[in-house]
């Protein structure tokens, strides 16, 4: 009885393996290093699903996400994460899509306030009424209404 018990307790003692929903959540925010833009949670190649179980296996070991992801950057360089780090030139990323926003809001509204500034009454030139140009216009003018 007590052989079996002394069994039983090292069984009982293990962790769980992690779910495909945790390995998943790591796999989404890293990119296959041989397939150019496909996700790690959905590549379809053998070399993904390897990574997956790597994936799998640092969590059973206790590993926390940013470690694992630490871990295929020292591989295989920040080509891999699906959020690249604001260093170097990756800085542009994340800077210039602000700038065009406001820079196109900027020249929207003055676009728009010049449209309007046209609208107003412009000064017009006084007509000379002695002018015979004038005279013959408003006698066109008045035959045809």
């Amino acid at each position: 009885m007590i052989l079996i018990l002394l069994l039983v307790l090292p069984a009982t003692a293990q962790e769980p393996t992690p779910s495909d929903d945790e390995v998943n959540a790591i796999a989404k925010q890293l990119y296959c290093p041989v397939c150019e833009n496909t996700p790690l949670d959905v590549c379809p190649t053998k070399a993904c699903a390897q990574w997956r179980e790597t994936i799998r296996l640092k969590l059973a070991d206790g590993w926390s996400a940013e470690e694992i992801k630490q871990y295929f950057v020292e591989q295989y360089g920040d080509r891999v994460l699906a959020t690249p780090p604001a260093r170097g030139l990756n800085w542009i990323v994340y800077i210039f899509p602000p700038l065009a926003l406001a820079l196109g809001v900027y020249l929207l509204a003055r676009t728009m306030r010049s449209w309007s500034s046209e609208g107003e009454m412009q000064d017009v030139p006084s007509v000379d009424a002695d002018d015979p140009y004038i005279a013959r216009i408003e006698e066109e003018l008045r035959k045809r209404t």
